[in-house]
């Protein structure tokens, strides 16, 4: 399984038959950007669990359906709690207030 962020839903009418019109979503994983099937519903900035390999077939609804990667879960919160707080004490404490605090005052002389 895999962490991803939908980016944006790819629209794509002219397919194979065995691809049907499930909703396909663009979603990134790391650097990378994937096409998805989508099979929960999810929308641009969700975080989603995907999986893939046959696992993505079945999650799809079919062990025949060409997908290698499927949105089976929405995640409620992501990243963790702790992460945006740690980021931002660093910056309450950095002194780029400092660094302006001077240019400041030349432009005042």
């Amino acid at each position: 399984m895999k962490i991803c962020q939908v980016d944006r839903p790819l629209v794509a009418t002219n397919r194979i038959p065995g691809m049907e019109h499930r909703h396909l979503q663009v979603v990134r994983d790391g650097g990378s950007m994937l096409v998805a099937v989508d099979a929960v519903g999810c929308i641009p900035g969700d975080w989603v669990i995907c999986v893939g390999s046959s696992a993505a077939r079945e999650a799809a609804g079919s062990k025949e359906y060409p997908s290698d990667l499927t949105i089976v879960g929405i995640i409620d919160r992501w990243p963790p709690e702790e992460e945006p707080s740690a980021e931002k004490e660093p910056s309450a404490g950095k002194e780029p207030s400092a660094g302006k605090e001077p240019s400041a005052e030349g432009e005042q002389s």
